[in-house]
């Protein structure tokens, strides 16, 4: 199985703006009111020691409310996977990107990350006027864009991104972990567990090992210097 690349990743809802997703009034101009596409960004992947980094953007339907939408590390995996299904049948808009393995040794995982949020937030299918992105830094888009420290537990919309793309992520690791299962993907995630770093050190690193990241990089040069 080779890693997909982002564009085959992407999903798409199909539904069509038609209600407000917050109404600005202009008192000088005789309380006009325009639509503001507003979307969360969130991604998933960043501390494991393998796998892509992925990201999801999601712009909510106030008229279609969804309840339990928070931080998705905060609630149980079934939880996780019952309001992703639920957050692409109920919003206006929702797309999902990564960054690989390859472009995170390339540009760094900080870099991936924000490459990846970038990704979703333009293959939304309803365009995004202004984008909440989780965290302190916010990727070169072409709209405005805040950053939200702890965003995924203050705004809806990003918290909403954070389960599609933790469930993304998440599936695609326990299909890894059926072509690598020594590894034990499906159990850590590909998170530096005391198991992982054992079966890494035991095994060497798999194709889907970030080679940036120290843990794999010390287990390469390990093995270099016991070479002849």
């Amino acid at each position: 199985m080779n890693l997909l690349p982002w564009r085959k990743l992407r999903q798409r809802n199909n539904k069509f703006a038609s209600s407000l997703i917050k109404s600005v009034s202009n008192k000088a101009k005789g309380c006009m009111h325009s639509t503001i596409y507003i979307c969360g960004a969130d991604e998933a992947g960043r501390g494991p020691i393998a796998g892509p980094v992925v990201a999801a953007a999601v712009i909510l339907d106030p008229n279609n409310p969804i309840t339990g939408i928070t931080d998705s590390k905060k609630i149980s995996e079934k939880k996780r996977n019952a309001l992703s299904i639920e957050i692409k049948e109920k919003a206006l808009a929702w797309a999902i990107a990564q960054c690989d393995v390859a472009e995170i040794d390339e540009l760094n995982i900080l870099h991936a990350s924000m490459l990846a949020m970038k990704r979703a937030i333009e293959a939304l299918p309803v365009a995004a006027e202004q984008a909440l992105i989780d965290g302190n830094r916010v990727p070169k888009l072409s709209i405005p864009a805040e950053a939200i420290i702890k965003g995924d537990l203050k705004e809806a919309c990003i918290g909403a991104a954070s389960i599609l793309a933790k469930v993304e992520r998440d599936r695609q690791m326990l299909e890894w972990h059926e072509r690598y299962p020594h590894y034990n993907f499906a159990k850590h995630k590909a998170y530096g567990t005391v198991e992982h770093l054992a079966a890494l050190k035991e095994h060497g690193p798999s194709p889907i090992h970030r080679r940036s990241f120290k843990p794999v990089r010390d287990v390469l040069e390990a093995h270099a210097a016991q070479k002849p």
